[in-house]
Parts: structure tokens; sequence; C-alpha cells
């Protein structure tokens, strides 16, 4: 599977905002490493560069020193349908109006069709479910709507899950979908009595890196605006009915361990995570090891809880990407090589219950079972900290259809026996949500089955270019 992408907007009167946003990118780079943009607003126009790849091999000083400006957004991207060239990079521009406008998306649409047909975008022609909301607001805007005006006319008409950033004429705006299934949050640079700027951005830890605080997370189909340093607020769509639905997996794995989510420190609840699996069920092993990174924090969980001493077993290579972002199996199994390498000293002769955050096909989990028996393991225990994958996702996570998803045609006996596992545990629904600290405000569709929206019944692969 694929993760969600990372959005950012700094206004910062008086200051070059270009490094900001890079090092903010730089924050966010774990959820998009396909390719990464900025757009700047120096009072003049809109400049955007952008292009295919991790955002310090995109922006070097001169490329940073040429986006002059003190409002800037930014993006970085995993795409989920659409094209993965470079002209699906984001921000995406439209020039229309005085400067035109730059938009950061992440999320993904499950209406792109129709908003295309709308869009006039022929059947072929399709870049991205982003590039079609630039396009529907460029249409709306050429009639005469503000930027504004323009979109909330759009975005009456899209479904599905979107965290929005949006460049204009010497503003910027955040807007979350209706369900919340994105993170977005403000944060302000300078103090509170003498704010020197604001930021938008889709995880905490990017405001900490540029030294500013956090305020909040926007609501549910809230729109926050930032003009003239100064932050408005408006309920621009209904908030959907129930509570938030924020994407569950951002907790298992695509967030910083760092950030904060809904008031919970992302790191504490995997560690949880993991002492409920501890108390789910014992085995007698010599060894508990997370796989990096998001397992390491349960395994710590698990080793409290059950006696067993935590230790590590892999090393990870901190140079190349998350292992998904492979373009098909042979490329991931490879890649589980290139990426984790077991400490054999660590591993020889010992029981290893070994902790990762999911199974989706199971071919690179087997294939990691593979590597620490091929390195002395005796026996290997998994324990995953999420339930089974069951189900595709269709909110801004890339997973494969439903026949590809080795849980949902699988007994866990049969998973175990295809991975090559001694034995393998997955924590429940109840104490994940437990773990957590929350009850029904995240989105579990993926392990549950249950949609909180309505999705096409011939969209058979979650499809987003955020």
């Amino acid at each position: 599977m694929k993760e969600a992408c990372g959005v950012v907007g700094i206004v910062a009167p008086g200051r070059a905002v270009s490094h900001l946003i890079f090092d903010a990118l730089i924050a966010l780079q774990h959820r998009g490493q396909e390719s990464a943009g900025i757009a700047t607003w120096d009072h003049e126009g809109i400049t955007v560069f952008k292009d295919n790849g991790l955002v310090a091999s995109v922006f070097n000083e001169q490329a940073l020193h040429s986006l002059r400006g003190d409002i800037a957004i930014g993006h970085t991207r995993y795409s989920t349908s659409g094209s993965a060239n470079w002209t699906a990079a984001q921000p995406v521009y439209r020039e229309t109006g005085r400067v035109g406008f730059a938009l950061s998306h992440n999320g993904n649409l499950t209406n792109t069709d129709a908003l295309a047909a709308e869009a006039g975008i022929l059947p072929g022609m399709l870049v991205s479910d982003s590039d079609v909301v630039a396009q529907l607001m460029a249409l709306r805007m050429q009639v005469g709507d503000t930027l504004p005006e323009a979109l909330g006319h759009v975005l009456k008409g899209v479904e599905g899950a979107y965290s929005l950033v949006i460049l204009g004429d010497g503003i910027v705006h955040g807007i979350r979908d209706p369900h919340g299934f994105r993170p977005l949050c403000l944060g302000r640079i300078g103090t509170e009595d003498a704010p020197e700027g604001w930021m938008l951005a889709s995880e905490s830890p990017a405001l900490d890196v540029v030294g500013a605080s956090f305020v909040r997370e926007l609501q549910p189909g809230e729109l926050v605006t930032i003009a003239d340093n100064m932050v408005t607020s408006t309920q621009l769509l209904a908030p959907a009915e129930g509570s938030e639905k924020l994407c569950i997996f951002e907790f298992v794995y695509f967030a910083r361990p760092d950030a904060y989510l809904m008031g919970h420190q992302v790191h504490s609840a995997r560690r949880r995570m993991g002492e409920h699996l501890a108390r789910q069920g014992t085995v007698e092993a010599d060894l508990v090891m997370g796989v990096p990174d998001s397992g390491i924090p349960a395994a710590e969980g698990f080793a409290a809880i059950s006696g067993i001493p935590f230790g590590y077993g892999l090393v990870k290579n901190r140079y190349i990407g998350r292992t998904f972002i492979a373009p098909d199996q042979i490329s991931r199994s490879k890649g589980v090589r290139r990426k984790l390498n077991p400490l054999r000293e660590n591993i020889e002769g010992q029981r290893l219950v070994v902790v990762d955050d999911s199974i989706v096909r199971g071919t690179t989990t087997q294939a990691l079972v593979a590597m620490l028996r091929d390195a002395g393991a005796t026996e290997v225990h998994l324990r995953i900290s999420s339930p089974p994958f069951s189900w595709p996702c269709y909110y801004g996570i890339d997973t494969p259809t439903r026949t590809e998803l080795l849980a949902a045609n699988s007994t866990i006996e049969e998973m175990r026996a295809f991975i090559g596992a001694d034995s393998l545990e997955f924590i429940t629904m109840e104490n994940l949500r437990s773990a957590i600290g929350l009850t029904d405000e995240c989105c579990d569709a993926c392990l549950t089955g249950n949609y909180p929206a309505a999705v096409p019944v011939t969209l058979g692969r979650a499809g987003s270019t955020s």
C-alpha cells in the first residue's frame, strides 16, 4: 500500500519562506517520496518549482533562492491514481485571476470520473484528482467567482478524502473534508501576543522543525484562511454525520511517532498497541524485536508487559524509501533486503517475537521471515499491531484489490503458513481503539469493511494523486 501525502502552507510577512517550507517538507518526507514541490507568492505573482524525487534532491540552494516571497505552500507526493510522472507533481497551478492559484492535496476523491467530465477533461487525459479540482475552480473563477467562492462551490460536489492547502493572491487557505479522513493542523510562528506568521501542515513535527507552536487541528469541513498575518475560520462544509473519521493507519503506520493527532501522541499509542498484544497471549521467546520504524514502539510495549527482553534484530538503510512504493512484487521482495539487514549476533539461535504494523499481500513479510531464519533464528513469532487488513481503502491509501489482500482470502492459520512464521497474532479491533485512546473517531474501513462514506462499486483500486 501507498500512503497519504504531505501538505504545508506558511504565511510569514517579511520573511523569505522558501527555506522554511523546505524544512517542513523534509519533516513530512515520510508521507511522500515520489515528488516534491513548492509554490511561493512574492506580491507580484506565484512561482512553482516541482519535480520527481525526494525533497533534498528536488531543491538546492539556487532553487530555493529563486522562490521569492513570504507566502508559500508545499507538497510531498505518493500517487495512488493518475500519473506518477512530473506532470502530476504538486502544487497544481492554474493561471486565472490576477496571479492565479496553486493547490496541494492530500487524500483521494471517489467521484473523480464524474468531476473530470464536468471539467471537460476527456477520458485518458486525466492527470490527477487534484488537477480536476483545480480545473473546476479555475472554471468558476473565469465566470467571476472569488477563490473562496470557487472552492466552496467545487467542494460541494466532491466526494472522498481531502486536506487541501491553496495559495492565492496574498492568501493561504486550508480545508479538511467533512469526514476529516486526512490530518491538517494550524501552527503559530512567534508568540500568541505577537505572531510573526502562521502555518498549516499535515503533521505537527513540520511545525516543530521551523519553530512554530501547535495551535490546533482543523475540524472536518472547516476552512481556515490566513491573510495579513491573521487567521479566520469558516465552517465551509457541514461535518459529516457522526464523529470525525481520521484514518486509523495514521496512528498505526503513516504518521511520525512524534506527531500528535486528535490530542494523542503517536509513539505512545504504538507502544500501547504492543502492550495489548502481549496481554492477548504469551509465547516463549528469547528476544522481542520490532520491524523499523513503526514496529519498534509496539515491540517495546510488548517486551515491557511480557518480560521478554527487547532488542534490535534489524538495521534499516535510511536511504531507502518505504518498501511498498516498489512498482511490482519482485521489486517489493528485493526491497526488504535493500531496506533491512539482520543483526546476526542478536538473532542466531534465538526464539524471536517480531512486531510489525500490518500485513497486506504478505509477500514482503514472507521475505522478512525467511531473512531472519537465514540469519539463524530458531523460531519467528509474528505479532501485528493492527487487525487483519481485509478491505481496500478508497480515501487516500493505495491498497490492492480485495482479491490481492492476504487476510481477505485466508484464515490466520493459512496466513501463518504462507508467511512461514511459527505463530501469528493480530491485535483485536477493540484493543487497537483502546491503545489509541479513541472509540469511534477513526475510519477503520480497511480493517472492518465499514466505510463511512459511499464508494463507487466499480472502483476496484483506491485512486488519488495526492
